[in-house]
């Protein structure tokens, strides 16, 4: 969106003391003449910002600026301060400390101190509780380039201490993701952060500089590239409040007999099955063949554990 764009090119510029328009273009993926559009209206907005010619120019804000918060409505306001919640409760490095800021500035002006108006929680009930820590140390060490030691449990159950070179956080398909320079296996891997059980920052560093991001998709859990199944469903009336929940109206067909009918897209993985089956007696699969005869092999396994 092109207020967080102008919102964040000020940020940037009150904490650096130049940069260039092709840096900001590639930082946000958008045309130079874009940023020069941008600076102009940040200009003709009343922020003090000024361009330099020749070796070391580019541009800049006056020095000592402070965001005004004349310059945004209230629902730009409350826009950005959403958006900064929504990164907090994903556990986003600083985001509450930003938060934090721009609610103090915002404040005066918005009714019912909007800042904590609004709480979002992507966790899961009962969720680990040193999460956040942990989230934080991985943080500190990319930021300091120093080594961690992590035990580590994959999705086979196998237990291992490493050491890891930290090199980037990543959210990808509902979790937080470590990609680092495994020293055990000499090799980068991606960890996910759920299944890290602990973290020590130790005293040994590295060189950040002599590593490429990405030099390999080696995980740890083997995340493959998600493939998906389309299937046809009908649901009883007593599902209907969670097919609302999940998804749009115009993919859920009414029967006319108190059962509705939804086709869709669903991940090619056990997920599937576990979902399906937690509709109970008010969800039955009829395409594709595979995944019903699939979730009846499923049923008839659940039914002998009872039969003992």
């Amino acid at each position: 969106m092109k207020l967080n764009r102008l919102v964040e090119i000020i940020i940037i510029l009150m904490n650096k003391q130049t940069i260039t328009a092709g840096e900001l273009a590639e930082r946000f993926d958008v045309s130079i003449r874009t940023i020069y559009r941008d600076i102009d209206v940040l200009s003709s907005s009343g922020v003090p910002i000024y361009t330099t010619q020749g070796i070391g120019g580019g541009i800049s804000i006056m020095e000592g600026y402070s965001l005004n918060r004349t310059i945004l409505s209230d629902n730009d306001k409350e826009s950005i301060l959403i958006a900064l919640k929504t990164l907090q409760s994903t556990k986003y490095p600083d985001a509450e400390a930003v938060c934090d800021k721009l609610g103090s500035i915002f404040n005066s002006n918005l009714n019912n101190n909007v800042k904590d108006w609004i709480k979002i929680d992507f966790s899961p009930w009962g969720g680990n509780p040193n999460s956040y820590n942990k989230f934080l140390d991985i943080k500190a060490s990319i930021f300091q380039s120093r080594i961690i030691k992590i035990d580590y449990i994959n999705a086979q159950n196998e237990k291992s201490t490493r050491h890891v070179e930290p090199l980037q956080l990543e959210f990808k398909y509902q979790a937080w993701y470590l990609y680092g320079y495994c020293l055990l296996k000499k090799d980068y891997r991606t960890f996910r952060i759920s299944r890290i059980k602990s973290v020590v920052m130790t005293e040994k560093t590295f060189d950040r500089n002599q590593i490429h991001l990405s030099e390999s998709d080696t995980s740890e859990d083997r995340i493959e590239e998600k493939k998906f199944i389309h299937c046809k469903l009908i649901f009883t009336k007593d599902a209907l409040h969670r097919l609302y929940d999940d998804y749009d109206v115009d993919e859920i067909h009414d029967n006319g007999d108190d059962t509705y009918t939804l086709e869709t897209d669903y991940p090619d993985d056990d997920w599937v099955y576990g979902y399906i089956l937690s509709f109970g007696t008010h969800a039955k699969v009829v395409s594709p063949e595979n995944v019903k005869n699939t979730i009846k092999d499923m049923v008839t396994e659940m039914r002998s554990y009872y039969e003992c």
